[in-house]
């Protein structure tokens, strides 16, 4: 596979996996695979001036890509693509979700995988009937739709400090 090809991919499987923290790993040049340094070739001439952060990011990236399989890899293409055609404001919008997912507590994140799991799992033609409903709603109708399924969820499981003693 061409070096050229995967180099797009490196920022992509940055975003999709966060960040990685500050490791006790060698973020060297020479501390990275083969496998690596082939991936992050383009790199090779300011390896050294790139920040620890960005190199052990790269680094992971580039371990990442390698763990993919073939249909793996294409689907993070795929979103790498995506991601690039997306408008300067649309990047924006989805960091901030994506902070705002990041800053919700263990049980909330849960909460909202498991809501989209459960609409992952419905037929295609009822995912898209809910997308054409929620997109007719205007922005006052759906903060109402999302404070009654809020409700709704708390009914249904209600917070453990909630619950009679």
């Amino acid at each position: 596979m061409k070096t050229k090809f995967l180099i797009p991919v490196i920022p992509l499987l940055l975003l999709s996996f966060g960040s990685v923290t500050a490791q006790e790993d060698d973020s060297s040049w020479d501390g990275l695979t083969e496998e690596q340094q082939q991936l992050l070739a383009p790199y090779v001439d300011n390896w050294d001036t790139l920040s620890t952060e960005r190199r052990l990011r790269l680094a992971e990236g580039a371990r990442r890509w390698t763990d993919m399989n073939a249909a793996e890899r294409e689907a993070a293409q795929d979103r790498f693509n995506n991601w690039r055609n997306l408008s300067d404001d649309q990047r924006a919008a989805i960091r901030d979700r994506y902070q705002q997912f990041q800053s919700l507590s263990p049980r909330e994140k849960a909460r909202i995988r498991e809501n989209f799991q459960r609409y992952r799992q419905l037929p295609p033609d009822r995912r898209q009937q809910l997308r054409d409903r929620f997109r007719e709603m205007s922005p006052d109708q759906r903060q109402k739709l999302r404070d009654q399924l809020r409700q709704r969820q708390q009914r249904v499981r209600p917070r453990t400090n909630d619950r009679p003693g």
